[in-house]
Order: C-alpha cells, then structure tokens, then sequence
C-alpha cells in the first residue's frame, strides 16, 4: 500500500513538472536581477527575483486579437538568448551619456491554430524590459491586437504608490483624461481606483520595505494605443489595459491595428532593494530609438510665461511685452504665449512681438489647441493642429515670423488614434524647425529619444492647480516629494513651477496663499526636470524677494548631465544631486509636518565651498557660503513644506 502511495504521489508530482515547466531563465548582468519564463496549462508565465527575493510571482504573459488568441493553449517552442549594449547621448534626459549593456531572451509559442507569438526580454542591471512579436497569422500580415493579459502578481506585503486614470469626456470642457490625478501613498496593495478605470503609468510599489518596483511602458508611437494598469486584484495581480472605449468622444479604437510581422511598445520594470536605481534608471529611453533625423539643431532651456500666474486677462500685447522684458532680464531662452493670443493679440501684432523678443534675444513659444473633435475646449487657436493640411499651413507661417516652438494642449485619451496625432504633430513640427511641449496630455513613453524636437509634457498634477485648488496647494509638497521617484523618474515633465508671489495672483494679496516656502520653491527647480523649464517668476519678484533668490534663477540650468539619488521616502521627503557641467546642484523639500534633520553624504561636494539656500526657524530663506567637510557630508534641517539647495 504503501508503494501504491509513493508511485501515486511521484506521479502527481511529475504532472505538476509537466504542468508547471520553466522554460527559459535570465539574469541582469550583474547577476542580481533574475527572469523566469515558464508555461502551465497553456499559458504563458514569469517571475522576477532581486537578490534571491521574489519581487514579482507568477504573472501572466499573452494579448488577444482579432484573428487569434495568444494568451491560451500556448505551447513553448524554443528560447534564444543574446546580449545588447549601446552608448547614446541625449541632452533632454536625466543623464546626459548613457551606457546600455542587457542580456536578451526571445522565448517562442504557439497556440492552437499554429500561429506563433514570441515574448522579447532585455534584462539590465535593475532593469527588464519586455515586449511581443507577432508573426503573420496564416495568410494575414495585419491585426488588431484588442487585449492584453500582461501582468504583474505582487506579494502580499506590497504596499502601493499610484496615480488613478481620469474617467473619459470628464473634467474641463470634457478634455479628460489627461493624467492630472493625485497620488495616495503605501496604499494597501489591491485597492481599487476611486473611479474603477485603474491607474495611470509609471506606478511605484514598495514589497515589504525590502524591495522597490517601478512599472511603466516606453516606445509608444502611432503604430499602437497607450496602456495602462487596471486595478489590482485583491491578491495583488495588475495588468496591462488599453483605452476606454469613451476616449476621444468614443472615436477610434480601444486596441492597436499593427501590420505583421509586428510588435508592441516595452513593458518596464525597474527593481531594486533602495529607491536610488528608481530615481536613476535610464530604461525608458534606453530600449527605443530616434524616429526621424532633427531638421536643426534645436535649442532647449528656460521660459516665462504669464498666464500661470496673470492668467487670461494677461493674454495682451502689452503684457507680453513685460514679460519679454523679464525674460531678457532673466537671461532665459523663451518667452511663452498661452492661449488666446489669436484672438487679443492677433497675426498681425505677434509679427511685431516675435521680432520685439528677438531684439532682447528671446524666442518665443505659442499655445495651441489640439481640437479637433475630442472635447469642447473653447480657446484658440482652434481646429490647427488636428488636421494635416490646416497644421502645414499654421506651422509655416510660425517659420515665416520666427516662432521656435508650440505648446500644444487638451488631448484627452490614449487611443492609436490620439498617438498618431501627437506624432503627427511632431514630425510636422520638425519639417518647419519647431519645438514640441504637450499639456492636458499622456505621459511621454521615450518621446525624448524617439522624436528629436520633443520638449516635455506636463501628464502630472502640475501648477496650474496650485491655482485654481486649495486643496492641491494644501499637498503641494507631498506631490512634490513623489514626482522624483514616479512620475519625473520616467519622462520630462512639464510642471511649470517655481512660484515666488506669496499669494498666487497678479496683484499677489487677499487669496490663494502659498503654502510652501520659497526655498522650497527654488529646490523644486532642480528636483523637476524638463529640457524647456516654464517658471511661474512675475515681473514684481524681480524687486519683492531678496536678490540672490533671482540670482539663483537666472543661473539654474534645464538641462542636465546626471542624476543621483542622495535620500528621501515617496510622500515625506525627497533629496536629489543633478550636474550641469561641471557644476552640482543638490536640493531636497520636507512634506512632513516636523522638521526634518538628516545628515547627507555628498561625496561630489567634498572640500568644496558651496552656497547654501535654506529656511531658517521662522520659514524665511536665507543664503550664505558653506563648506562641505572632507568626508562629504553635512548635516541640515529642513522645515515643513519647506526646502533647501546646495550649489
């Protein structure tokens, strides 16, 4: 009997081998990160592993199309591996020189009808990035892949730092989603978006205070939809989802019609046991390429714009002129001219201030809206953007009179067919020499590297709302302490900060008080990153703050040539180093309610004399010389909602 029950039991667990087989294996370079690919019952599988840690558990691999299911009755055909590496540069990223070296896995099944799907795997120090290939079905060479299973099965000790997808055709004049929601911090793992239509990528996950894990996508372009996660599951499983259908005013697809042999945009995941290879990675650009050749050599940099702070009423030729002249005083590149100017300052007179800017060496950017028939944004310029013949025209008089770039705003929707406008856009862009910034707009999936005149996208909860919200100015600073490890970890982006006024109006009294300090202000100049900085300065500050705060902002550099993490906890506080040549710029912001004392290792500052911006006990900035000892660290206090930079 009791051999019955040793051949019984052998047996059960042969069927669970032959079940669960692990098909392929591969490891990061540095051999701390671990893949595993596996089927069971016809599915496609894998793990993920950070120092003998599990980080990810079984999660499903596989989409669906129209013509065939790959995420069923899958049987494994080969593996094959391989390494990749390349070195780039790019000035519009957090890093200016990049060194990619990965380790690639192409595993291969096929299902039941025959036709074969293969998942590509590269694998990097912290870093895996997967996407799928698509063989021709049968006779056909095209497809529409509707769904996928794609997924990410959390621990249960995970806990979660997510931005929730905006419902469609909600908000302003219907222009949702726009990827403006709020984060919630160390949310418990499973717990569903407020409106159930998931969450927005990048989304940040903390297992058991032992290990980080940031998901995100990179290299959407107009051959695909965005996607993001849906709501987890109450066992912690997330997976890939694509558009609402009632996006875009319910037109266009919610999937992606690819032609075969095709593939899909990068799914990424950065693991790491400290939060630093999630403020450094360089994945979303590493895996993706330039996509048309730039038509010059284009120029990024620093902006003012009056309409964050002056709003509508500014939108007026005089205006404009004053903040022109700030500009010029402030030695920045740009001038931004926001929406309305068709109708208050005309084609005519922006001839005149075009040519005006230049003689203060100035260039100037306009707004633009993308409509089209997505929304019911009423401000103009209208209808110039969203079609191709009405877009050449528009963009070659910006040529004719100077213009260098465009602010292209309320797009509202992550369909195939909203990607292929903002690319639409941006190639014709580079046809006439124009810059590109988005606003009311996805999150950008390796657009820096991908399309040469890309500037940013703001995608994020951003100043604007320190305006019209007192509940955001109440979280100004728990946003910003997230921003560096989520949201700004993956893409520029175009926030539009640093705001001097102590009231956030023209006259600047009587309402929407700042709430922050101003160190923390200027620190924010730093901890954000976008290759064209658009700062809420206003022509008052230049004699209403103390002279080394404009100082400071006439020498703060957009661009930057690398990152590194110095300290911070998502939704507390945030402490980052970003070099600009030769030069070091380390700021930090408190979210917390106490002040805030850390001692910093800062090993590029040793021995070296720096100047040291900081709130003192009474919540007023201060500047003064400081040296960094031989060991490279300081002690400093930072005070609630306040900040500090060391320069």
């Amino acid at each position: 009997m009791r051999s019955l029950h040793k051949i019984i039991f052998s047996i059960s667990i042969l069927l669970s081998v032959i079940l669960q087989a692990q098909v392929a294996e591969l490891v990061s370079p540095d051999g701390q990160l671990k893949l595993s690919v596996f089927s069971e019952d016809g599915k496609a599988f894998y793990s993920v592993a950070f120092s003998g840690k599990t980080v990810l558990e079984k999660s499903p691999l596989g989409l669906v199309t129209n013509e065939t299911d790959f995420s069923k009755n899958l049987k494994f055909i080969n593996a094959e591996k391989g390494k990749t590496e390349k070195k780039y540069t790019n000035q519009k990223i957090k890093k200016s020189e990049v060194n990619y070296n990965a380790n690639t896995l192409i595993c291969t099944f096929e299902n039941a009808q025959k036709n074969k799907i293969s998942v590509e795997f590269q694998v990097s120090n912290y870093n895996i990035a997967l996407r799928y290939q698509i063989a021709p079905i049968g006779e056909r060479m095209s497809a529409v892949v509707q769904s996928e299973v794609t997924g990410y099965q959390f621990p249960k000790s995970t806990t979660t730092f997510l931005s929730p997808m905006m419902s469609p055709m909600k908000g302003f004049a219907r222009t949702a989603p726009s990827y403006e929601s709020g984060y919630e911090a160390d949310a418990p793992l499973g717990k569903p978006a407020s409106n159930k239509e998931g969450y927005v990528f990048p989304g940040l996950f903390n297992i058991g205070n032992e290990a980080w894990v940031l998901l995100s996508e990179t290299g959407v372009n107009s051959q695909f939809c965005a996607s993001h996660l849906s709501n987890g599951t109450s066992d912690g499983l997330y997976t890939v989802e694509y558009p609402n259908p009632a996006q875009n005013n319910g037109f266009g697809s919610s999937g992606a019609a690819i032609s075969l042999p095709g593939k899909t945009p990068w799914r990424t995941i950065t693991v790491a046991n400290s939060l630093k290879p999630i403020v450094e990675t360089t994945i979303p650009f590493d895996v993706v390429e330039p996509l048309y050749e730039p038509s010059q050599n284009y120029k990024f940099g620093r902006s003012t714009w009056s309409w964050i702070v002056w709003q509508d009423p500014s939108m007026n030729y005089e205006d404009q002129v004053k903040f022109v002249d700030l500009a010029s005083s402030l030695r920045y590149e740009f001038i931004l001219i926001d929406a309305l100017w068709d109708a208050n300052i005309g084609k005519e007179r922006m001839k005149e201030l075009v040519q005006y800017a230049k003689s203060k060496n100035v260039e100037v950017m306009l707004w633009y809206n993308s409509n089209g028939a997505a929304n019911d944004s009423p401000m103009g310029p209208r209808n110039k953007m969203s079609s191709s013949i009405e877009r050449k025209k528009e963009m070659k008089w910006l040529k004719e009179i100077g213009v260098k770039g465009l602010k292209v705003d309320f797009f509202g929707g992550d369909k195939q067919e909203t990607m292929r406008l903002y690319e639409d856009i941006l190639s014709d862009a580079n046809d006439f020499g124009l810059t590109i910034i988005f606003h009311g707009a996805t999150l950008p999936r390796g657009w820096e590297v991908m399309y040469p005149n890309y500037a940013g996208s703001e995608a994020v909860l951003a100043s604007e709302m320190l305006i019209f919200s007192q509940d955001v100015r109440n979280s100004e600073a728990f946003f910003a302490t997230l921003h560096p490890f989520i949201r700004n970890s993956v893409g520029s982006m175009e926030f539009g900060g640093v705001l001097l006024n102590k009231y956030l109006t023209k006259s600047n009294q009587n309402k929407n008080k700042r709430l922050t300090t101003d160190a923390f202000q200027l620190a924010t100049a730093v901890l954000f990153q976008n290759p064209i900085q658009m700062f809420g300065i206003t022509p008052n500050n230049l004699t209403d703050v103390p002279a080394f705060e404009i100082d400071f902002m006439k020498e703060i550099p957009a661009l930057w040539d690398e990152t590194v993490f110095i300290d911070g906890y998502p939704g507390k506080y945030a402490i980052i180093a970003r070099r600009h040549q030769d030069q070091w710029y380390v700021a930090g912001v408190n979210a917390e309610k106490e002040v805030l004392k850390k001692k910093l290792k800062l090993p590029m500052l040793t021995g070296k004399t720096v100047k040291f911006y900081n709130d003192d006990k009474n919540r007023e900035i201060n500047s003064k010389d400081l040296k960094i000892n031989k060991n490279g660290e300081l002690e400093i206090e930072i005070q609630p909602n306040g900040g500090f930079v060391l320069k």
